[in-house]
């Protein structure tokens, strides 16, 4: 069992970037295919980014590609959001989320992950 621990939120101006961070702890993340999703209120929660165990494969939803970039640091046991471009509709609830998962191409629906973090929150607003 791992445990998820989302940081790096806060308000930034729209155009601005921001790095997140999930810090991973119980046990080596090697195995786990790694997500990010999001939540704005009153929405639903969306798939954002994910990577796969080894780093080798990342996935995006359309809205994020090239905007946003996934990677992980299993050395560190560390997953990574790099958000740029922010514009206000990007303001949500982050989370991080794992599933023991050594297949190629990455999870990209929420109900297949294990894991998740109490999210962190992002405020893109001038």
């Amino acid at each position: 069992q791992i445990r998820l621990v989302e940081s790096g939120g806060g308000l930034v101006q729209p155009g601005g970037s921001m790095r997140l961070s999930c810090a991973a702890s119980g046990r080596p993340i090697t195995y786990y295919c790694m997500g990010w999703f999001r939540q704005a209120p009153g929405k639903e929660r969306e798939f954002v980014a994910a990577i796969s165990f080894n780093g080798e494969n990342m996935t995006y939803a359309d809205s994020f590609k090239g905007r946003f970039a996934i990677s992980r640091d299993n050395a560190k046991s560390a997953v990574y959001l790099q958000m740029t471009s922010l514009q206000p509709e990007d303001t949500a609830v982050y989370y991080c989320a794992g599933r023991l998962s050594v297949q190629r191409d990455p999870h990209r629906v929420a109900g297949e992950y294990d894991y998740w973090g109490q999210g962190t929150q992002v405020t893109v607003s001038s």
